[in-house]
């Protein structure tokens, strides 16, 4: 076990301090592992004693090599899995790639005795194979929602949503969701206040409903559009007040509204309006969190014509009213 083992847990009794083990494999995806290991394996001296204990199993035997070139030297075996109170599945070697039985025993056996199991992106398909998710609703990437739903089609599989939690078995979408899901453990665990520390030092936003679409809500452009639709992602950033039409935005790119339409989908995946809903909802979500600003003020600060407005998007995007999202997520602000 590392030094930092020490330093690290948290549990209702002072004696057991809990452990969280993330899954080593061969083909390990690296970013996703690099995501259990910065919220859960990282020492945090201000939480003094009361954060994690944290180690690596490996799934199998030999050398493992990580996404990027990386060789990975785990503390132990599956064994550490029979210690566990959350074990952290990050990714899998691919939606179709098999998942060894001796994985799925120690899976299984660890959430009998009460262990949180859970996944980032495709590390689902361990969850699946280890039958964990049958009657459940789970989640992935976008990308394999429909191999996940003709393959187990026992799991309730919802496409729209950042991640799942079913109680001791949770699952996120994409890779960067991982980090939704890992703090929202946190903040179970915890409090909301720790998890918003967490997320200050990793310079995210403190919060994403799970329930939130999977769709990204600032999009990087494409090379051949880079330069002009990227400054215009900037411009509306900083414009959400005004209102924006495809012409006047087609015109500042120098398009035709038709194509200009069609260059922001195949930029963006979705429609000019859209994604200036989607800004000025992101907007709010940062000023409600972080700020005293009253919600009329925050509405007509973001782009919205009334609270009223502001209040029905809210509510359909994130199943919250602001004043419920503000009461819910501003532990940063004093």
């Amino acid at each position: 076990m590392p030094d930092n083992s020490k330093k690290m847990t948290i549990s209702p009794s002072p004696e057991r301090k809990h452990f969280v083990v993330a899954l080593a494999y061969d083909g390990l995806c690296t970013f996703e592992f690099g995501v259990a290991v910065e919220i859960f394996g990282l020492p945090r001296p201000e939480m003094g004693e009361r954060w994690y204990r944290f180690a690596v199993a490996a799934v199998e035997e030999g050398d493992l090599h990580a996404t990027g070139g990386i060789r990975v030297v785990a503390q132990g075996g599956l064994e550490l899995l029979a210690q566990a109170d959350t074990i952290v599945v990050p990714g899998w070697r691919g939606a179709n790639a098999p998942v060894p039985a001796t994985l799925c025993q120690a899976l299984r056996a660890a959430s009998l005795r009460g262990a949180r199991v859970i996944s980032i992106c495709s590390g689902v398909f361990v969850l699946a194979a280890a039958g964990l998710l049958n009657g459940r609703k789970a989640t992935t990437h976008w990308r394999y929602v429909s191999t996940l739903r003709q393959a187990y089609p026992a799991i309730d599989v919802v496409e729209d949503a950042l991640y799942c939690d079913e109680g001791n078995v949770m699952s996120s979408a994409g890779s960067a969701a991982g980090i939704d899901l890992c703090l929202h453990v946190v903040r179970k665990d915890f409090d909301r206040e720790v998890a918003n520390n967490v997320a200050q030092r990793l310079v995210v936003q403190p919060h994403r409903a799970g329930s939130q679409t999977q769709n990204v809500a600032e999009p990087v452009a494409r090379a051949r559009e880079s330069e002009s639709l990227g400054q215009l992602f900037d411009f509306i950033r900083q414009q959400l007040t005004q209102s924006h039409t495809v012409e006047t935005l087609a015109r500042r790119v120098g398009m035709s509204p038709r194509t200009f339409l069609r260059r922001f989908a195949e930029s963006t995946g979705t429609t000019p309006a859209k994604w200036i809903l989607q800004a000025r909802l992101q907007r709010a979500q940062t000023l409600l969190a972080q700020s005293r600003l009253t919600i009329d003020v925050i509405a007509a600060e973001v782009g919205f014509s009334t609270s009223a407005l502001m209040r029905y998007h809210f509510q359909r995007q994130f199943a919250l009213t602001p004043a419920a999202y503000r009461k819910k997520f501003s532990g940063a602000v004093k």
